[in-house]
């Protein structure tokens, strides 16, 4: 990863950038551990989260938290409806979907909820304005200190497990977003060159 500082920004700016930014990725999931954030650092995060372009302001978004016991609880679902769909799975695997709630402290489904605009808002904006607010509550996660990571999985297309969340017809999942306490920082990934995505239009 290229460091170089950005000289022509304010020191703060250059520390933003450089250490957060630019460093940026995603915490396993599989690697996260308690404690997840609080409830008062919860509804934090998510007021930073909903803090994206929406135009027209129509929240077309909301949240559904799944902290403490009704991670497990939920699991019947995930178990029911994965079994529906995989029903010679081997017991491990139905042991794992059972439990994907269980792998942070807390996870946060954040449903895609257009409106209808009066002035035609168009729905793409406001599919994309909920994914904003999916990796903004990954950004605010983890400059409050704690592990995210951004996943959809079967679970977030079956119709049983969306019937189960109550998301209606007209919504979608657009991430189950899992926070909790990682002790390792991530390992790097290979990036795209910007280069070979860039055309200056003349």
């Amino acid at each position: 990863m290229d460091n170089t500082k950005l000289e022509f920004l304010s020191p703060r700016l250059n520390e933003v950038i450089t250490n957060f930014l630019k460093t940026r990725r995603s915490n396993l999931v599989r690697l996260m551990s308690s404690p997840g954030p609080s409830k008062q650092e919860l509804r934090e995060l998510l007021n930073i989260a909903s803090r994206v372009p929406d135009h027209r302001k129509l929240t077309p978004w909301r949240f559904i938290v799944f902290q403490g016991e009704s991670r497990r609880k939920f699991g019947e679902h995930l178990r029911q409806a994965y079994l529906k769909a995989n029903k010679n799975s081997p017991s491990d695997r139905i042991i794992f979907e059972t439990e994907k709630f269980l792998r942070a402290p807390t996870v946060i489904a954040v449903v895609s909820s257009p409106k209808k605009c009066p002035r035609g808002t168009p729905e793409r904006e406001q599919i994309i304005t909920s994914g904003l607010v999916c990796y903004n509550l990954c950004l605010a996660a983890q400059a409050a200190g704690y592990g995210a990571q951004w996943l959809t999985e079967w679970c977030a297309y079956d119709v049983n497990i969306l019937s189960a969340m109550g998301v209606e017809a007209s919504e979608a999942i657009s991430g189950f977003i899992y926070i909790g306490t990682v002790n390792d920082p991530p390992q790097e990934r290979p990036r795209p060159n910007v280069d070979d995505l860039l055309i200056n239009w003349t």
